[in-house]
């Protein structure tokens, strides 16, 4: 298998959490200064390329593929598209986890889900509706994600307590099939709150 591949795969499945050099050395079992060499060669690579969209940059000792800057237009444009001006199944059902069990981390979120969120939680950011709040305190120091004002705007509410009571939520463990399930309990919820106020 490539080498090269190997570590362009795990830029990407990595998301925009990024992944640091111990953690590619870790699971590809290649040694500390082959794996900068690697990253070195993907970071050149995407730079002489005029056709390719990414690069590589690294925050926080984490490197993550992300647009060129002069892209930035292009990607503002597609956030703003009357197409997207909805949310996915994938986004809310992703919203409304982080939005109940803030902070909370992509990898505990994709337990919930049952599915790789990375693409999803980078669509969310984009949108403002998701921020990253910190980092855990754990190894590999994963982002801790938490909804924005923006979020409250979305969904018609002045603050996290207005959110629609879902007592079952905390009971929610790694393995259960329940993101479809909550995000429809959710949306119920906001339905009735907004008729219930129709009647005050």
């Amino acid at each position: 298998m490539n080498n090269l591949a190997q570590v362009e795969a795990l830029l990407f499945v990595a998301g925009d959490e990024g992944i640091k050099i111990e953690d590619i050395c870790l699971m590809t079992q290649f040694a500390k200064p082959a794996v900068v060499t690697l990253i070195d060669d993907l970071a050149t690579s995407y730079a002489n390329n005029l056709a390719s969209a990414l690069e590589i940059r690294e925050s926080d000792g984490a490197y993550r593929l992300v647009t060129k800057p002069e892209l930035g237009a292009t990607v503002k444009g597609y956030f703003e598209a009357p197409i997207n001006a909805t949310l996915s199944q994938a986004q809310l059902e992703t919203l409304v986890i982080v939005a109940y069990k803030q902070p909370i981390t992509r990898v505990e979120i994709d337990q919930i889900r049952g599915v790789q969120s990375s693409g999803t939680l980078q669509k969310l950011a984009l949108r403002q509706l998701i921020v990253m709040i910190g980092r855990k305190d754990e190894p590999g120091r994963p982002i801790m994600y938490g909804t924005t004002t923006e979020f409250l705007d979305y969904f018609g509410l002045k603050e996290l307590a207005e959110l629609p009571s879902l007592p079952d939520f905390d009971t929610l463990e790694v393995g259960d099939e329940g993101g479809e399930l909550f995000t429809s309990a959710f949306e119920a919820r906001v339905a009735e709150t907004e008729e219930e106020s129709k009647h005050v």
